[in-house]
């Protein structure tokens, strides 16, 4: 479930001869690795997401998020210029610190091509100038982002197999089958390495959450956005919820992943899940209004998230044209601390137009 879907705009302005045909989402398909690891450049678009948190040499937490984004043009792609803009890449970082009271971010995008931007297909492997992610034969991610306001260089190690989403994978965003995405995550990496800030450079250590996504057709055109939360439980389990919400708020499809720490996962569908706000936040910036703190609802067991702070938006209309809350955020059952996670909110202060 992730934000930049909005490329698919993008994507429609860029139209050069003839336009291709891109890979459906089918129900009957099954992943497999290492391929599905890779790029999927026949699909329309994807993303590789890493969110988590981590620690400093003084127990001070830390949000980060690493996203890179392929979006397939409506470019021919018999057309033989190497110019031509057959794949976009867009990436975007954040490191959220509560003693700075605001997300630090930063965004890139690039046509691929010349060694400068690429998404490799057959394993993990991202580039866009200076910001990579790359997966090892060993199953490890390496990230490194030289931004403006931070640098990170982290290393992310499974410590659990994969968790498919869905449908062995297939997951559905909407009521038509077709409205849906290839989808699997890696809950509970082990994350060390370093952050960088004003010149200095801290070791840190932590888990984090890895979605890797590709799909041709995502929303239903009733919806406007989506609330999403992949978490790190703290018994070693994971959970993966989202709403796809309407203009008014109410859900038009909804699903949730409960994995526990003996590796079982119940899947909930629609009605099985709600996200109910807590405590709404106002953007003094955008005039969003978030609710960053809210209950979710996943069967009979309830979830209070509250975010490590309120400020978490993320501006990238100078790359996709979104605008989307994605925080650290804290799980508590009953009054007590379960998890760790990430909440991502869109279409807040604009309805996602596909």
């Amino acid at each position: 479930m992730r934000i930049l879907i909005v490329l698919w705009t993008l994507s429609a302005q860029l139209v050069f001869a003839a336009t291709p045909v891109f890979t459906q989402v089918m129900p009957d398909h099954r992943l497999t690795f290492p391929a599905d690891f890779g790029a999927h450049p026949d699909y329309r678009t994807e993303w590789w997401y890493a969110t988590g948190w981590l620690t400093t040499p003084d127990h001070k937490p830390l949000g980060f998020q690493v996203t890179f984004f392929r979006a397939a043009t409506a470019t021919d792609s018999a057309n033989p210029s190497r110019f031509a803009p057959r794949q976009l890449i867009i990436a975007h970082a954040a490191l959220s610190d509560p003693a700075v009271g605001h997300l630090l971010h930063g965004q890139k995008s690039a046509r691929a091509g010349f060694g400068l931007a690429y998404a490799q297909v057959g394993d993990t492997n991202v580039k866009l100038d200076d910001w990579t992610l790359k997966r090892s034969a060993e199953g490890v991610y390496q990230t490194r982002i030289h931004g403006r306001e931070f640098d990170l260089d982290l290393r992310l190690s499974p410590t659990q197999p994969l968790m498919l989403q869905g449908d062995n994978g297939y997951s559905r965003k909407g009521p038509a089958p077709g409205q849906a995405s290839y989808y699997y995550s890696a809950p509970q990496l082990r994350v060390s390495g370093s952050v960088s800030r004003n010149g200095q450079r801290v070791l840190v250590s932590g888990s984090a959450w890895l979605d890797h996504e590709w799909s041709t057709r995502y929303m239903d055109t009733r919806a406007v956005g989506w609330d999403w939360v992949g978490a790190n439980l703290a018994d070693g389990g994971a959970l993966m919820a989202f709403q796809m919400r309407r203009a008014d708020g109410t859900p038009l499809w909804a699903h949730a992943s409960l994995r526990d720490a003996s590796g079982k996962t119940t899947q909930f569908d629609n009605a099985a899940v709600q996200f109910k706000a807590r405590r709404h936040w106002h953007s003094p910036r955008t005039g969003g209004l978030y609710p960053v703190a809210t209950e979710l609802r996943t069967g009979s067991v309830v979830w209070q998230l509250t975010p490590l702070q309120d400020d978490q938006e993320l501006d990238s209309r100078s790359s996709t044209g979104a605008v989307y809350w994605e925080g650290a955020t804290t799980l508590t059952r009953d009054g007590k601390p379960v998890g760790r996670g990430y909440l991502e909110m869109t279409g807040y202060v604009k309805a996602l137009k596909l």
